[in-house]
């Protein structure tokens, strides 16, 4: 991925934190000559350091796992995006030199992938997986909410998966390289369009112009 120096994730726990909020994943493989791409909620875990490991799960339909064991995986996180209109920019009323874009947040972690079929594995992580969704509600759901004979039913259909990170890398484009109007100008429209998160990540992520 190109990552140009100003558009360099703000720290590694920033990149953990998206991957936190952002769990729903594109895992990426290569099956012979062919990319595989499935698109999986992943559960993020701090060990083993530095970068923690991914766990997650695919149908056992699914022929992902059955050639995956040990093979090489790409996981791509998606933090907020949107469009940037140049009519947002303050420079456009200066010298209308100026051109549309597009803002992101994206993780990209890298490692191999091991296949797990122990039931107690697997239940345990659907648990913190739903556990950390089901937060948020003011009467969270919980998996032991259903029949223990219906759920150990369901969790047989299934495989674990898990990548140890080998490496973690990340792009911040948030319009690190416009002035600070400009910016200001490209986080009102977004607010304006409803795009709230990816105004309030630009927001929190302020960063002189490059150079």
């Amino acid at each position: 991925m190109y990552i140009p120096q100003h558009f360099e994730p703000p720290s590694r726990d920033a990149m953990r934190q998206l991957m936190q909020n952002y769990p729903f994943a594109t895992l990426i493989t290569l099956d012979g000559e062919e990319f595989c791409a499935d698109h999986i909620p992943f559960e993020l875990r701090k060990e083993p350091g530095p970068y923690g490991t991914l766990v997650g799960h695919v149908a056992r339909a699914n022929p992902v796992w059955q050639k995956a064991d040990g093979a090489k995986a790409l996981v791509v996180f998606h933090g907020p995006d949107g469009y940037i209109s140049p009519s947002w920019y303050a420079l456009k009323q200066e010298t209308g030199k100026v051109v549309p874009t597009w803002n992101f947040a994206v993780v990209q972690a890298y490692g191999n992938i091991r296949v797990i079929h122990e039931a107690q594995f697997i239940k345990a992580h659907i648990e913190k997986l739903t556990d950390r969704q089901e937060s948020v509600f003011a009467k969270p759901w919980s998996v032991g909410d259903a029949p223990q004979e219906f759920t150990d039913m369901l969790a047989k259909h299934i495989v674990g998966i898990e990548i140890v990170i080998s490496k973690l890398v990340g792009k911040w484009k948030l319009s690190q390289n416009r002035s600070a109007a400009d910016k200001a100008g490209a986080i009102k429209g977004l607010r304006e369009q409803g795009n709230h998160e990816l105004a309030n990540l630009m927001d929190l992520n302020f960063q002189s112009p490059a150079v």
